[in-house]
């Protein structure tokens, strides 16, 4: 292992755990301010016919031996790495027409926290 990685089971929070890359195993459980995520060619969408995964790009070889549940164990292995990030999720899409097809449904789509934002302006006007 390279010199200053951590080895402990909280390597996330341990010095030396920043700019590290983790797994499902190595993130599940955590939370962060921010993450990233890889998407990857393991699982790939495709309009005429849907979620399509391919084992020979998984590296997961837990998720590999899956037989027929490949997709669906791949699926929730981004939906969690996906929603580690508490502020925000930087994403890299490894295949164009899956990258086209979160961006079709995420583009021009927000959040608005009107009533959580005048609460937090209260408080500041307060302090």
């Amino acid at each position: 292992m390279a010199k200053g990685i951590p080895r402990a089971p909280l390597w996330a929070y341990s010095p030396g755990g920043e700019n590290q890359v983790g797994c499902i195993y190595t993130a599940q459980g955590f939370e962060f301010d921010y993450v990233g995520v890889i998407i990857g060619t393991d699982l790939i969408y495709r309009p005429s016919e849907g979620w399509m995964g391919d084992k020979r790009n998984s590296y997961d070889s837990i998720v590999k031996r899956s037989g027929d549940r490949f997709v669906e164990l791949v699926k929730n292995t981004y939906r969690v790495l996906l929603t580690r990030g508490m502020k925000g999720c930087y994403v890299c899409f490894l295949d164009k027409a899956t990258e086209d097809f979160f961006r079709s449904r995420t583009e021009g789509t927000s959040i608005d926290y009107p009533d959580v934002v005048e609460e937090q302006q209260r408080h500041v006007a307060e302090d």
